[in-house]
This record gives C-alpha cells, structure tokens and sequence, in this order.
C-alpha cells in the first residue's frame, strides 16, 4: 500500500528548509521596527501596562484612605471606651460615697436609739433605787 505521495528524502529535506526558513522569516518580521502590525500590539500592551498600573494605583490609594478611616474610627472608640470608663468609675464613686453616707446615717442612728436605750435603762435604775 503506497501512499498518494511518496516524499523522497530530498522532498523532506527541502520542506523541512523551507519550514526553517519560514520560521526565520517569521522571527525576522517580528524583530522588524517598521512591522505596523508589532508596533500596534506594542502599543496595545504598553496601555494596558498602563491601565493596570494606575488601578493599582487607585487600589493602593483606597487601601490607604480605608486604613486610615479604620485608624480613625479606632482612636474614636478607644475615646469613647475611655469616657464610658470614666463614667463608669465616676458612677461608681459616687454611688460608693452616697453607700457611705447612708451607712454613716444608719449608725449614727443607731448609735442614737442605742443612746436612747441607755438612757433609759439608766433612768429605770435611778427610779427602782429611789423609790419613785
């Protein structure tokens, strides 16, 4: 069974040269400063280099402004941590101060019913030893 063309091997090696020299051809082209066709895929990659630089560049803004709105709300918080504290401990300051106002109020009438007592018991003793 032969096929339709049977290459001899000078018909390789003269396809195969041809190939090369295409190849080179194609290579040679590519090279070539005047090519419209280069110059405008040259042009095409170099705005888009450009494209994608400035929209890093705007990542990169917006990735600042973002930090430092965070930076921002974190110093307001730690601020209004810091004042609900302060708060907290004026509360409970004076909160502390009125327990030891109502403490001292009790003892002291304690102190007078306990005075009252006595006084009493020392007028019921006068009284028994005099005979009133």
């Amino acid at each position: 069974m032969s096929s339709y063309n049977d290459p001899t091997f000078r018909d390789r090696l003269s396809r195969a040269s041809e190939a090369r020299s295409a190849t080179l051809a194609k290579f040679k082209l590519a090279l070539d400063p005047e090519n419209t066709a280069i110059i405008e895929k040259r042009r095409q990659r170099e705005a888009i280099a450009k494209a994608r630089a400035e929209r890093a560049t705007r990542r990169e803004v917006a990735r600042q402004e973002q930090e430092r709105e965070l930076t921002r709300q974190a110093a307001l918080a730690t601020q209004a941590a810091a004042e609900a504290e302060r708060a907290a401990l004026e509360r409970a300051a004076s909160e502390a101060a009125e327990q030891a106002e109502r403490e001292a109020a009790l003892k002291a009438e304690q102190k007078a019913e306990r005075d009252a007592r006595y006084a009493a018991r020392k007028a019921d003793k006068k009284k028994r030893r005099r005979g009133y």
